[in-house]
């Protein structure tokens, strides 16, 4: 995990370099007339932490997570309890399988980048380039041809020989928008043996002629049942993480 960190921190820490500049000092210590001292906050590190808030959001849009916390949230709701597990719960999970999956290129990224530039043998944007190449090697296997087409078209983008002339200012919101279109497409398989369960129980409970029992209270034991029956969630995990190395 704490790869991970310095890994994508690494990675924006061109955005840092472009906010603020080196030589201003980051803290300032200014004496009073009365001989008081007191300290001023540059901007240099107002800049920092405006980078640190954006790591949340690369670990989401740069990984695997997005395609997991939908998979898993659908999941919920095609079983029918709200609540349980918790978005805690959810969210922990994928964020660990998230780990998991991206490890590999979390310490490729690491041993190329990372590591050189904390020796002080890489200069921070040779390192930053070095350790965003397996992240972009692990996305492009991820994206469709026809969103990065769509993009590269919104943008005007002249017309590119290779994927890896794909720039990341194309190659993000195209990753994210297959790995919207694939989470649903493994959503809608996992919603329909659910989606069975329910339409039995409400037919045989109209044949009862039991209108006012609800058929979500009815069903929910046989779906959780049915999931436990089939050790749902390794199946589900396991193909989750098996999905990214097709």
């Amino acid at each position: 995990m704490i790869r991970c960190l310095l890994t994508l921190g690494l990675l924006l820490m061109p955005l840092f370099a472009m906010a603020a500049d080196p030589g201003i000092p980051a803290l300032t210590l200014t004496t009073d007339a009365d001989g008081g001292q007191s300290y001023t906050v540059t901007l240099q590190i107002l800049a920092l932490m405006t980078v640190l808030t954006l790591l949340p959001a690369a670990l989401m849009m740069m990984t695997s997570f997005t395609r997991i916390i939908i998979v898993l949230s659908i999941l919920r709701q095609a079983m029918g309890v709200q609540s349980t597990p918790s978005n805690q719960v959810l969210i922990g999970l994928s964020l660990f399988l998230t780990f998991f999956i991206m490890n590999p290129v979390f310490d490729t990224a690491y041993q190329n980048g990372v590591k050189p530039y904390m020796d002080g043998q890489m200069e921070m944007m040779t390192a930053a380039e070095n350790a965003s190449q397996p992240f972009k090697d692990f996305m492009l296997a991820q994206t469709r041809e026809t969103d990065i087409e769509l993009f590269s078209g919104i943008a005007g983008h002249p017309a590119l020989e290779s994927a890896q002339d794909v720039p990341f200012s194309l190659l993000l919101p195209a990753f994210v928008t297959s790995e919207l279109k694939t989470a649903f497409q493994i959503g809608f398989l996992i919603f329909i043996p659910f989606l069975i369960i329910d339409l039995v129980v409400a037919s045989v409970l109209m044949a009862m002629g039991m209108m006012m029992l609800s058929p979500m209270l009815i069903s929910l034991p046989f779906k959780l049942m049915l999931f436990v029956l089939i050790d749902g969630w390794a199946l589900l995990m396991g193909t989750l993480a098996s999905s990214f190395y097709v």
